[in-house]
């Protein structure tokens, strides 16, 4: 009998001791396949390796082989930011409840590499969150012009500086400075004048945004221009610089008012303030690289008219490709004008892509050189009464009066009291259906009889038998259009044509 009782003892502790491992293996394997299911695609991570601390405690990315056994750590859940993944797990004790402050974090991915993480960091800075996909295709286009014209602005800012101080007896302490002072306070009074009555365009910062915003950036390298003029007559400081500084604040107020509509149009939701945030960090970095790189320069004493004629240049083909690149889904009057050409000749409308690149940037709004006048006041476009009371009965049904002024040698829309917003597009599509009539009557003359830069006919006694034309025309195609337009994304709103105020009242019989 004392000759099994060892014999026991022995069988039980190999046992136990079998059973410990076999414990420890099946934790290992349960960790390792976890780590390997929450990090898929990644490559599977090893298992935490046993390490003893001076405490006892052993700490593997939060979690221990000896504490999950010990204190029962269970799994709670699972955490994902930006493809990183975490686990976590809370201590269970005696009573099987979770104990207060017992949570703990297990990282189920390797650290980044230091220029991954420098990279993730510049992204945070410069990029909406969920980029690409909360932004549409022509933002990278437009952020990366937008860039390149804020390095030429910032470097432009360096040389326009000095050369004012300059002029104005700073750096050569010509001046007092409380005259210095005046001079400077006039300079951006002037400015702020300049700003509000610029504000006064309106409308056409959403219609006209494209033109506006490119006119603004010529407005301002022309205020940079004479800015460093007055290098060559500091005694004209003051007008100079006052001239100079209200051209720059009415660019500055093109910019600010047509900044929300272009980064409206390359958000995707209701990520607009992020959008923007971002556009304007990436301003702000370029126009610091741009100044740190001109002030390197500007130690060199280079030609000021060599240096402005290189950034202006730069400067102005960035803004050009930074207006065309914009994509916008509204058709205001010079995109209204490319989809309904296109549609007469061909039949289709372009795509938004199509239609913003045929835009003519350089078709300003007060431009007075318009072929069509949409919204025109009665003794702009008739002079002869009798020509009025000619077309008048073609558009009784209508709210609107089509016709052409051959002295003026452009179409005129005239719009009705009761014209409504459908009316509106209506009017300004059978004006370019009138244009394109006489334009092909034009072409089918001789050319001796042909004009250069404006429409003709050849006789006014034509002028009824065009617009009996052109309105059955607009009958049978005016619906195609706006199906075809609608098609391909384009936004139909009379808003955005922006016409004239005046409108034809009826009369009291």
């Amino acid at each position: 009998m004392k000759l099994k009782h060892p014999s026991n003892s022995t069988s039980k502790t190999l046992s136990a001791t079998t059973s410990s491992q076999d414990a420890r293996l099946l934790v290992r394997e349960t960790l390792r396949i976890s780590a390997n299911l929450a990090s898929a695609p990644r490559p599977a991570l090893p298992p935490p390796p046993i390490s003893a601390a001076a405490d006892g405690n052993v700490a593997t990315f939060g979690l221990v082989e000896e504490q999950f056994l010990n204190s029962s750590l269970r799994l709670i859940c699972r955490e994902e930011i930006d493809g990183r993944r975490w686990e976590y797990f809370a201590d269970l004790d005696n009573s099987k409840q979770f104990r207060k402050n017992s949570i703990r974090a297990v990282s189920l991915h390797s650290r980044q590499a230091p220029g991954q993480e420098l990279m993730a960091f510049i992204r945070s800075y410069v990029v909406p969150e969920g980029f690409p996909d909360c932004v549409t295709p022509s933002y990278v286009p437009y952020m990366t012009w937008r860039a390149l014209k804020h390095f030429f602005g910032g470097a432009m800012g360096v040389f326009t500086t000095q050369t004012l101080l300059s002029s104005v007896g700073v750096s050569k302490n010509r001046a007092a400075p409380g005259a210095v002072a005046i001079n400077w306070i006039l300079k951006d009074g002037a400015g702020r004048v300049g700003k509000m009555i610029f504000a006064r365009q309106g409308k056409k910062f959403d219609s006209d945004l494209k033109q506006l915003r490119f006119a603004g950036d010529l407005l301002m390298e022309l205020g940079a221009g004479v800015e460093l003029a007055t290098a060559a007559v500091p005694q004209l400081f003051l007008p100079m610089a006052c001239a100079a500084n209200v051209v720059k604040n009415v660019a500055a107020v093109t910019s600010t008012s047509t900044r929300t509509p272009i980064y409206k149009a390359f958000a995707k939701g209701e990520n607009i303030g992020d959008v923007t945030a971002k556009g304007e960090c990436v301003g702000n970095i370029a126009d610091l690289l741009g100044t740190g790189l001109s002030i390197m320069i500007a130690k060199r004493n280079p030609s000021l008219v060599a240096t402005f004629g290189l950034i202006s240049l730069g400067y102005l083909m960035s803004s050009y490709q930074e207006v065309k690149s914009v994509v916008l889904h509204t058709l205001n009057r010079a995109r209204f004008t490319v989809a309904v050409e296109s549609f007469l000749k061909t039949g289709r409308v372009p795509t938004l892509r199509e239609g913003n690149g045929m835009e003519n940037i350089f078709n300003f709004p007060w431009s007075k050189n318009r072929p069509i006048i949409l919204g025109s006041r009665f003794k702009d476009a008739f002079q002869d009464p009798n020509s009025y009371l000619a077309v008048e009965p073609i558009f009784e049904r209508e709210r609107y009066v089509v016709t052409y002024n051959p002295s003026k040698g452009g179409i005129y829309a005239l719009l009705k009291d009761q014209a409504k917003s459908d009316d509106i597009l209506k009017a300004a599509f059978h004006a370019h259906v009138l244009l394109h009539i006489i334009r092909s009557y034009n072409e089918n003359q001789s050319s001796s009889s042909k004009t250069e830069g404006r429409v003709s006919v050849p006789s006014s006694a034509s002028l009824q038998g065009h617009v009996a034309e052109s309105y059955k025309m607009v009958l049978a195609l005016y619906g195609p259009f706006k199906s075809k337009a609608k098609e391909q994304g384009w936004v139909m709103s009379e808003s955005l044509l922006n016409p004239d105020r005046a409108r034809l009242c009826e009369l009291v019989k």
